[in-house]
């Protein structure tokens, strides 16, 4: 898979931009290599969520997005963007076999392993086995990575930290908790500064 075009072509101006109303706060973005697999994996709060991933990095980030966002009105950018569709209706391993072959082209897979924006009242919702499971597969590490705080329009009040890579071994399930601890640890001790 070809980095898309258009993502190198909007990535700039729209991190500019992105960044010039958000001001969000990023920690440990030297931890993202600058070649080579990687998984970045954490919690979902928000739709702006993929580009404050995307705007930690110079890297083109290929996300795994539900299959629904190809068939609506803006389908065709998304595609021209990279995204890797997944059906949420059935264990996708289409989606499964995408990924593990877009890391193994070296490149870098953006994940929300809630699978969904978490609207409950839990730190995080129970972590789907995707990551971990590509992890595995394809011999890559997983970065993980807690937001924090909301997106409120010129006020510094969004956070992103990345954490050391971990990588799958033989127990997808201590790998999986390991990823969610991580990140939930990371949201509540944001939590318990406020």
């Amino acid at each position: 898979m070809k980095e898309p075009i258009f993502y190198r072509i909007i990535r700039r101006p729209l991190s500019f931009i992105f960044k010039a109303v958000y001001k969000p706060t990023v920690i440990g973005k030297e931890l993202i290599p600058e070649s080579g697999r990687i998984i970045l994996a954490g919690n979902h709060t928000n739709y702006f969520d993929c580009l404050l991933v995307g705007c930690s990095t110079k890297r083109c980030v290929h996300y795994m997005a539900k299959d629904e966002l190809l068939k609506g009105p803006l389908g065709f950018a998304f595609k021209a963007l990279g995204i890797i569709p997944v059906n949420r209706r059935t264990k996708d391993r289409n989606a499964l076999f995408t990924a593990v072959k877009t890391l193994k082209e070296d490149k870098v897979i953006g994940i929300f392993p809630e699978g969904t924006i978490n609207k409950t009242e839990d730190v995080v919702m129970p972590f789907k086995f995707g990551a971990v499971k590509m992890s595995q597969e394809a011999e890559s590490d997983i970065v993980p990575f807690a937001i924090t705080g909301k997106y409120k329009p010129f006020k510094k009040s969004v956070k992103i930290r990345f954490f050391d890579p971990i990588r799958s071994g033989e127990n997808l399930n201590e790998t999986n908790d390991l990823l969610m601890k991580t990140v939930s640890g990371e949201i509540i001790r944001e939590g318990e500064k406020k």
